[in-house]
């Protein structure tokens, strides 16, 4: 199969080996690691986070939930498993859904970026969500990303902005209007479509590119339920006290050893005037918004549009069942529409 030299690009930028696809087999048990000390990567793929998973956990106060499976809607082209970039021997692939009909000038796309706590979760738990928005007039793309079993921070952030160039750079094949791209991102991915959507000519957080490649930037974001700061008063994230967590994991130290890099990783630190619209999408669970108040304060100051809707007692994996997820689908379609008019 012929890569892009977008993907020839990031193999050449990619700082750390990757570990096989997940559909591969596990790599070897890492060495046990010291009491508190980062155990050494790869580590074997984290299934833990999945659909079923979360409706299990939800179940008891939330009997009636399932999991949303809307049929596709009619009109709708779905390719999947499509090569977007190649990190060492790992070819990152991405799902596509689009409707069927070209149009002139081509349709708004959107970017998903699942959840998982940056060490699991798939891109496909999106995929019911894309395929409906497909079907509302969006070209939707799923990109897997570097789990914290893989490479750690930034290596999932760069994979996400090297998908966007990679939609970009196939606007032609998947009719994209690339002046109209938005990140929407769940949990983890929350944090990293918010990340990506603030940094998008930020050194730390972008590969260089040859002359003319597509740019990273989007112009809007939608944060569903993920942070927005990791060294903030309302932030759950970085205790160590039982064990690792799963922010120490993925940033690659504690929160007390390396305070600049976390506070770099969330997107209230790049908060600026060229910051695009943006949808703050929330459970009850005020800790998984950590810093939106904050974000949105910026927002208004530099006179960037945003909203927000909260779900009033809804847990924090909403989007992926059912009552919840035709709202979302409501919530993001009203935002999109009125953003990119």
């Amino acid at each position: 199969m012929r890569i892009s030299f977008l993907c020839l690009l990031c193999a050449a930028l990619a700082a750390a080996p990757a570990a096989p696809a997940l559909a591969q087999v596990a790599p070897p048990p890492a060495a046990p690691a010291a009491a508190g000390e980062l155990p050494a990567l790869p580590l074997p793929p984290d299934t833990s986070f999945t659909v079923h998973s979360a409706l299990a956990k939800v179940k008891k106060q939330f009997p009636g939930s399932t999991i949303a499976r809307p049929a596709v809607p009619a009109g709708v082209r779905v390719a999947l498993s499509q090569p977007y970039c190649t990190r060492g021997a790992h070819t990152l692939l991405a799902d596509v859904c689009r409707p069927a009909k070209k149009r002139r000038g081509g349709y708004p796309a959107v970017v998903f970026v699942h959840g998982g706590g940056w060490g699991s979760g798939h891109r496909q738990q999106h995929l019911p969500m894309a395929q409906q928005l497909a079907g509302r007039g969006y070209v939707c793309v799923l990109p897997e990303y570097r789990l914290a079993t893989e490479a750690r921070y930034p290596a999932a952030v760069l994979d996400v902005k090297a998908a966007i160039r990679w939609a970009r750079a196939h606007a032609k094949t998947y009719n994209i209007d690339t002046s109209r791209v938005a990140v929407w991102g769940f949990s983890a991915g929350g944090q990293l479509a918010a990340l990506v959507a603030t940094t998008p000519g930020l050194p730390a957080l972008t590969e260089a590119a040859a002359p003319g490649a597509p740019t990273t930037r989007v112009q809007a974001l939608v944060d569903v339920d993920g942070t927005l700061a990791f060294t903030h008063p309302e932030s759950g994230e970085g205790d160590d006290s039982k064990r690792l967590s799963a922010a120490t994991l993925w940033l690659g130290a504690p929160r007390t050893a390396q305070p600049a890099l976390w506070q770099q990783a969330g997107a209230l630190s790049h908060v600026g005037a060229g910051a695009p619209p943006t949808l703050f999408l929330n459970s009850s669970v005020a800790r998984m918004h950590a810093g939106r108040d904050d974000f949105m304060r910026q927002l208004t100051a530099f006179g960037i549009y945003h909203e927000v809707h909260t779900f009033a007692d809804a847990p924090h994996v909403f989007p992926l069942l059912t009552p919840w997820f035709q709202p979302t689908l409501d919530y993001t379609a009203a935002f999109l529409a009125r953003v990119f008019h």
